[in-house]
C-alpha cells in the first residue's frame, strides 16, 4: 500500500471522531454565538445590554473573584497535601491517603455540597461547638455567603489538584535532591531551587484547571450561595430557565468564554516561560 494511501486509510479512522468532536463540541458553540447576535435590538443589542448594566459586570467580577480564590486555595493546600503524601515513608500509607483523596470523586457533588450545610449551618457541627465552648454568643455566618461558597468548590476541586501534583512529584528525579544535597545546600534551598520548579508547571496546570471550573460552576454557588452570591452560571440559569433571553444569555456565555480562552493563553505563556527558565 501506497503512504498515500495508508494516509487515507489512517484518516478514514479518524472521520468518526471527528464528526462527533464537530456535532458535540463546535456546533453548540457556534449556535451559542450566533444566537448572541439575534438581539431584537440589533446586532450588538445584547452585548450592549451587558456592558451597559453595572450588575452584570458585578456579576462577571464576582465571578472571577471567586474562581481566582479558589484556585489560589487549592493551590497553596493541595501542594502541601501532596508534598505531604509524597514524603510519607511508608508505601501503605501512601496508598491509603491517595485512595481517601480519590475517593471523594465517588460520592455526588450535591451530597458533597449538601454536607456543608450539616456542618457549617447556623446549627450546623462548627456553630455548635464554637456556642458549646462560649467563644461565640450566636451562630456565625458561615454558609450563604463567599465563605460557604468559597470552602464548598475547595472541597470539590482541590483533589484536582492533589493527584496530578502527587504524579509530577513522582516522576521528579530524587537523584537532583541528592546531588543538591552532596554540594552543601540544605533542606529549604534544595525544596525552593530544584524541587519546586520542577514541579511548578503542574501547580500552574492545576490551579488553571480549578480556575476554569470554578467559572461555570452552578450546584456549590446555588446551595451555599443561596443566591446571594451572583455568578455567571447562576445568572445563565435564571437567564434561561426564569427570563427565557437566550439572546443574552448566550452572549454572557461568550463573554465568558473568551475570556477563558484569553486567561488560558496567558496560562500558556506563564507554562512555558517557566519550563524555559527551568530548563535554563
Amino acid at each position: 500500500m501506497s503512504t498515500r494511501g495508508s494516509r487515507l486509510q489512517r484518516m478514514g479512522y479518524l472521520l468518526p471522531l471527528l464528526v462527533f468532536v464537530v456535532v458535540v463540541f463546535d456546533l453548540p458553540v457556534l449556535r451559542m454565538l450566533s444566537l448572541s447576535f439575534q438581539s431584537d435590538a440589533g446586532v450588538w443589542g445584547a452585548y450592549q445590554e451587558l456592558f451597559s448594566s453595572s450588575a452584570y459586570l458585578l456579576v462577571i467580577l464576582n465571578t472571577f473573584k471567586m474562581a481566582l480564590a479558589t484556585a489560589l486555595a487549592c493551590g497553596v493546600f493541595g501542594y502541601v497535601l501532596a508534598y505531604w503524601i509524597y514524603t510519607l515513608q511508608a508505601a501503605r500509607l501512601r496508598t491509603a491517603v491517595l485512595a481517601l483523596v480519590g475517593l471523594s470523586f465517588w460520592i455526588s457533588i450535591l451530597v458533597r455540597t449538601y454536607a456543608w450545610i450539616v456542618v457549617l449551618g447556623n446549627n450546623g457541627i462548627v456553630n455548635r461547638l464554637l456556642l458549646d465552648l462560649g467563644l461565640v454568643e450566636s451562630p456565625l455566618p458561615l454558609i450563604y455567603n463567599e465563605l460557604g461558597v468559597l470552602v464548598g468548590t475547595v472541597n470539590l476541586l482541590l483533589p484536582l489538584v492533589v493527584l496530578p501534583l502527587y504524579a509530577n512529584m513522582s516522576g521528579v528525579d530524587r537523584r537532583l535532591t541528592q546531588a543538591a544535597r552532596s554540594l552543601g545546600a540544605g533542606e529549604a534551598r534544595v525544596f525552593w531551587t530544584v524541587f519546586f520548579p520542577l514541579t511548578l508547571p503542574a501547580l500552574l496546570a492545576g490551579t488553571m484547571l480549578v480556575f476554569i471550573l470554578t467559572l461555570g460552576f452552578l450546584v456549590t454557588p446555588a446551595i451555599l450561595g443561596g443566591n446571594r452570591v451572583p455568578m455567571i452560571a447562576t445568572v445563565l440559569d435564571s437567564l434561561i430557565n426564569v427570563l427565557s433571553d437566550w439572546q443574552l444569555a448566550a452572549a454572557l456565555s461568550s463573554i465568558l468564554l473568551l475570556m477563558t480562552l484569553g486567561f488560558y493563553m496567558v496560562h500558556k505563556q506563564l507554562t512555558s516561560a517557566s519550563q524555559a527558565g527551568g530548563r535554563a
